[in-house]
């Protein structure tokens, strides 16, 4: 139960919030305050369960709750006021995490500001990032004053260090520039909040990975605005970050750089994002020929580094480079040996979508020259192979830690300074290899691996990649779920979690979330209806095209014919499609006349283009957007700005993604039907999604029109049609007709 002092302090926020804004109460806000915080109430009996209990409360996982909010509900104040006042009670932190930088910057910047000032609530509050977002003082240093590892290498030896991960100094003046705004306070090395436009060139110089950061050990770490600002996560009641950095804390241990899971709240905003994401931050992949020259610039640069007799530290560096220098040898041969295995193999994809004798599948770039290993279990010689390099990549990467661990204490302990400063060069371009080491390591092991019986495989596949004139070939792997990993490192050890996004369900069920996100037995479940009158506000129309999406010729040609009877030159459009031959097709097809008025996502960034978009709208020019998946969702364009979204047919998944692929195959390999459990709820899914870019506020009005007769004519397809909101239903109008040219 909530305790009254809780239930009387949100219900006293909410109403100070109201009577502060002259808002009127919500309905579907209200009930999302209601339902995250009765959810999160038992967080209590989780924590006050006594010692005979402990077996029963504890082992199991915190609360979950998920709550799918349509647009126009208020999402943002619902689950702060929901979650916030219960958490401090309670000592628990509050991770809010949303999947975009917009989000991301909404919240901090507008959201959680207007709530703390209106709400009677006083809470603190701070904005985490991963540390590749702000600068390295020493790497600074060492740039401005010529001593950073790059420039020593080219010096000393002449020879180009970026094949180890190491990134050659930018525009000197620009960092001056730096040191100069660091110094009068102007600046706090937050990327985000320099002064204009950095370029990854110029920016990668001047900032580390974890495995190149000194640490405690570094000259600079009591200045150290990354470390600074981990500090204050520690301290605040609710840090703000976005779903990455949540996984990288997740997979460091947790409470690494975000408070403690145990003693953490999380808020998944965009939580659809959440499955996705997690199988890629813990999927892995190796170039094969870039590992090989990879492995010689390192050997040579591990010799000159135990030839450096400036470091004083008794032998121990050369005797570890003499243990690890086998090694290199022995993985130039064993990957030289797999190359030989796996040209033949990718040169057999010509067998489209057929399987082979040793249990791969084809498909999957664009090119054709991709493959994916059937339910992804690799042919045996190749995982003889992996072992091999498994165990080699384990010893180096064990090797490069312990130089490093000795560069570490060098650059504390060294008697001379030049010694430290050896020390502080040399470290980075150490720790750069020793994590290449451990993501190669770290492949092959997923390749020497063989899956658990009764859970989803991991995708395994092959692929090549162009490099100018040559090309190389890519392994790669990811869990095809990231039921068992959210579980491992979340679910079963957060004190509670909210899932929220006005998107979540898939034809009116929560089974996909589910399953990909691996949700425990006693998360709850909410479906909050937007307050928008459909109805009155939009119509979808479907035309009457004569041919199935599947034939993309008649298909285009179709389209083609009708925009221009359903275009209107005094309204503003957005035209989403599933492929880009087919966006680009068809605007090639249009007349010159509305081709100077449509705005095509591959000819400019995606803000750049919606800038140039809504001025025009603003002159009262006529403006149509081209634009892929990446427009469906996270585009908000309110009321003139978007009165007409059209969809060219019904999203579904790229077919020969490894990933889908794969999971399709286990799927059926459990007597379930892959396009009925996946690919339709996926679909109407994403669907729902592009609708809803028509529709931001209450006062919006406009059309939607759907160029795929499947909703009407397929039995998968009125379950589709069902799932959207309901508009008013524009079924085969008359007034649309194709010219006789259209194929019948």
């Amino acid at each position: 139960m909530l305790p009254d002092q809780i239930k009387e302090e949100i219900q006293q926020a909410y109403k100070q919030i109201l009577a502060s804004k002259s808002l009127r109460p919500r309905y579907g806000q209200r009930l999302m305050i209601a339902e995250i915080a009765r959810a999160l109430s038992a967080i209590e009996m989780h924590d006050d369960a006594g010692d005979e209990s402990a077996s029963d409360q504890d082992s199991g996982p915190g609360p979950v709750c998920v709550i799918e909010a349509g647009t126009g509900t208020g999402k943002t104040l619902a689950y702060v006021l929901g979650t916030l006042p219960l958490a401090r009670q309670l000592g628990k932190k509050v991770v809010l995490a949303t999947a975009t930088v917009a989000l991301q910057e909404q919240v901090t910047q507008r959201d959680l500001p207007d709530i703390a000032r209106h709400s009677g609530l006083s809470f603190t509050y701070t904005l985490a990032k991963g540390r590749g977002r702000y600068l390295c003082l020493s790497r600074l240093d060492q740039i401005l004053q010529g001593n950073d590892s790059e420039n020593a290498m080219l010096a000393l030896f002449g020879e180009d260090v970026s094949e180890l991960g190491a990134q050659m100094p930018g525009d000197k003046a620009l960092y001056e520039s730096m040191l100069e705004k660091i110094s009068r306070g102007e600046w706090h090395g937050d990327r985000d909040d320099w002064d204009g436009v950095l370029r990854d060139a110029d920016w990668s110089p001047v900032t580390v990975e974890a495995g190149q950061c000194a640490g405690q050990k570094c000259s600079n770490y009591s200045r150290c605005f990354f470390y600074q600002a981990r500090e204050q996560v520690q301290k605040v009641d609710c840090v703000v970050a976005n779903h990455d950095l949540v996984l990288v804390d997740l997979a460091l241990g947790g409470g690494a750089i975000l408070p403690a899971p145990e003693d953490t709240i999380y808020i998944f905003d965009e939580a659809h994002h959440l499955p996705a994401k997690t199988n890629q931050h813990f999927s892995s992949s190796t170039r094969l020929r870039a590992t090989l020259q990879w492995l010689d610039t390192s050997a040579k640069t591990l010799a000159r580094l135990a030839a450096d007799t400036v470091i004083n530290d008794n032998g121990v560096i050369a005797r570890e480079h003499n243990d690890i220098k086998p090694l290199f040898r022995q993985l130039t041969e064993e990957l030289g040996a797999a190359l030989l295995l796996l040209e033949p193999l990718l040169q057999e994809t010509g067998q489209k979508n057929s399987a082979g004798n040793n249990g791969v599948s084809y498909g999957g770039a664009d090119s054709g020259e991709a493959m994916t290993f059937a339910l992804g279990v690799v042919p045996v010689e190749l995982r003889e192979q992996a072992v091999q390099l498994a165990s080699r990549f384990y010893r180096l990467t064990r090797g490069l830690k312990e130089i490093c661990t000795v560069l570490r204490r060098q650059m504390e302990e060294a008697d001379s300074l030049p010694g430290r400063q050896h020390a502080e060069q040399w470290f980075p371009l150490l720790g750069s290899m020793a994590n290449r080491a451990e993501a190669c390591e770290k492949l092959w092991q997923a390749f020497a691996s063989q899956d658990a019986a009764g859970q989803a495989p991991s995708a395994r596949w092959l692929s090549r990649v162009e490099q100018g004139d040559s090309s190389d070939l890519v392994l790669s792997c990811s869990p095809v779920l990231a039921a068992h990993t959210l579980t491992e490192h979340l679910w079963q050890r957060c004190a509670g979690a909210v899932l929220t996004s006005a998107t979540l369900s898939a034809l009116e069920k929560f089974d996909v979330l589910a399953m990909r996100a691996g949700l425990p037995e006693r998360t709850v479940y909410h479906r909050i209806s937007s307050p928008f009158d459909y109805a009155s506000a939009a119509r979808l129309i479907v035309p009457k095209l004569n041919c199935d999406p599947s034939d993309n010729r008649a298909h285009t040609a179709a389209i083609v014919a009708l925009l221009p009877q359903l275009l209107d030159k005094s309204e503003a459009s957005l035209m989403l499609f599933s492929s880009r031959r087919q966006m680009l097709d068809v605007l090639d097809g249009m007349s010159d006349e509305w081709r100077r008025i449509i705005l095509c996502q591959d000819d400019y960034q995606k803000a750049q283009l919606l800038s140039f978009h809504r001025q025009r709208i603003d002159k009262g020019e006529a403006s149509v957007i081209f634009g892929l998946a990446s427009f469906a969702e996270g585009v908000d364009l309110p009321g003139k700005y978007c009165e007409h979204v059209l969809i060219a047919k019904i999203p579904f998944a790229v077919p020969n993604d490894p990933i889908e692929a794969t999971l399709a195959q286990w799927l059926e390999q459990q007597g379930k039907n892959p396009f009925m459990t996946l690919a339709v709820p996926e679909a109407a899914f994403r669907l729902v999604q592009a609708s809803g870019r028509l529709l931001r506020s209450e006062t919006d009005k406009g059309r939607i029109t759907l160029f795929d007769e499947r909703v009407i004519s397929k039995f998968y397809g009125k379950s589709i049609l069902a799932s959207l909101p309901p508009f008013t239903r524009d079924i085969f109008p008359a007034y649309l007709t194709l010219p006789d040219a259209a194929p019948a």
